[in-house]
């Protein structure tokens, strides 16, 4: 009788371990999965059972650094807007956005365009232009509307290399000290206007370092040479590492994030960046989705870079999201980044800033990708189609969308430590009720001795 009793205790512990394994943390399919279609719903679960019980990456969110002043940031290409009333109108409608940071490229080809030290601008005036001038005006119109800039620092020109743009435009320099010096000079000439600068974007994928193979320990040394030269001309400057696209491939051009961050520890590029950026695309599930799959790109991927971090003694540095967003492309053109409505896009970009401030502390700003481009003659291509504002300043429903969240945003409840507890020892409680439950199978099958 005593043993009947102890096998009935000992399934039901294992049968509630596994409940507690495998329930959600979600009050719906949708919020579980991100996916709005009943099909997209079932394999959803599908696929987060089975990575729920998977080693959960290691968080330490009581580690976690002060939020920013504003967690709202958008991208912005204002170097192509030729017309400065543009300039000014866009800082404008993203100040009355409430839209407190943009990521601004100050495009290294297009500053310092003929030659080492040359600043004048002679591609369409003989006689040059200040090639400063219109990055002074952009810097102008952003503190006028107190808006911060977060200077990226790339593209090359091409008299930085010997082989030119034979090897793309956005190759290194052969002489990262000729990088080093452009970083000193934007930062010296913008000091008590722009404070957050990121060195280079993408260095491990999509060409982002030319038309060869992607090298860790390279930008690494790129990156320190960068970060030095920064802190020299002004020590209050705050650096951030180049984002890192996702991507699961691991071949010359494209390497994994994840293994490119740890490739960067190991060359000691820890000591070179005071913020890490990485992308936040949703691509083809919304921002509520909760499956964590290594080999699948979607909002939440973020949270195996702070697991690389905090094993790597990071966890009091913050991620900051440098491209956050939904690809609402039109049926006619290939969906390379995924595909949803208009509506969809808006509704999205709200939940990524609504669950980074709910649930992931270590989250800073999050930058849309992106407000608009200067002109239409690109909407052939499928990545346009992440703009939510016309080129003439139609806005669309995203731009409405978040414009009104910004302006008005909740205070959604933080997750409470026992679940972030709970949710990091699943694999735990599914390891130990599976054992539970299949000894005791095998107990029950197990021929009896006659009495």
């Amino acid at each position: 009788m005593q043993e009947r009793w102890l096998k009935r205790f000992l399934v039901l512990l294992g049968l509630l371990l596994l409940f507690a394994a495998l329930w959600p943390n979600a009050d719906s399919l949708y919020t579980l999965t991100g996916e709005e279609q009943w099909k997209g719903k079932l394999a959803g679960v599908v696929h987060w059972g089975v990575t729920a019980v998977r080693p959960q990456p290691h968080l330490a969110a009581d580690a976690a650094p002060s939020p920013p002043l504003s967690p709202f940031g958008m991208n912005t290409f204002l170097q192509w807007e030729v017309e400065p009333e543009k300039r000014e109108r866009t800082l404008q409608l993203l100040h009355e956005a409430n839209f407190h940071f943009i990521r601004q490229e100050f495009t290294w080809e297009d500053i310092e365009v003929h030659g080492k030290g040359d600043f004048l601008d002679r591609r369409n005036d003989p006689n040059g232009v200040d090639a400063w001038a219109k990055y002074d005006n952009i810097v102008q119109l952003a503190t006028e509307n107190e808006i911060e800039i977060i200077a990226r620092l790339s593209n090359p020109p091409s008299w930085t290399r010997a082989l030119t743009d034979t090897i793309g435009t956005y190759a290194p320099p052969d002489n990262f000290d000729d990088y080093g010096d452009f970083a000193a000079a934007v930062a010296s000439r913008y000091i008590g206007d722009i404070r957050y600068f990121q060195l280079w974007n993408e260095p491990n994928g999509n060409e982002e370092w030319g038309k060869q193979d992607v090298n860790p320990e390279a930008y690494a040394e790129l990156l320190c040479i960068g970060y030095e030269r920064i802190k020299a001309v002004n020590p209050d400057a705050i650096v951030l590492l180049g984002a890192l696209t996702p991507t699961v491939a691991v071949n010359g051009r494209n390497l994994n994030e994840l293994i490119y961050l740890q490739r960067l520890y190991n060359a000691g590029a820890g000591d070179c960046f005071d913020i890490l950026s990485a992308q936040g695309y949703g691509l083809w599930s919304g921002g509520m989705d909760q499956r964590l799959r290594s080999n699948v790109v979607n909002y939440p991927r973020h949270l195996f870079l702070r697991d690389v971090m905090v094993r790597n003694g990071d966890a009091y540095k913050p991620i900051w999201i440098s491209e956050m967003g939904w690809n609402s492309v039109p049926d006619s053109i290939p969906a390379n980044f995924g595909r949803v409505t208009e509506e969809q896009q808006g509704k999205y970009g709200v939940e990524a800033y609504r669950r980074a401030q709910a649930e992931w502390p270590w989250i800073g700003v999050q930058n849309y990708w992106f407000l608009k481009r200067a002109h239409d003659g690109e909407k052939e291509q499928s990545w346009y189609y992440f703009h939510i504002m016309e080129p003439d300043f139609t806005p669309l429903p995203a731009y409405d969308a978040l414009s009104a969240y910004a302006n008005a945003p909740d205070s959604p409840d933080k997750m409470d430590g026992w679940k972030r507890g709970w949710m990091e020892k699943r694999p735990y409680f599914f390891v130990i009720s599976i054992s539970i439950l299949f000894f005791a199978l095998l107990h029950t099958l197990a021929p009896k001795e006659p009495e």
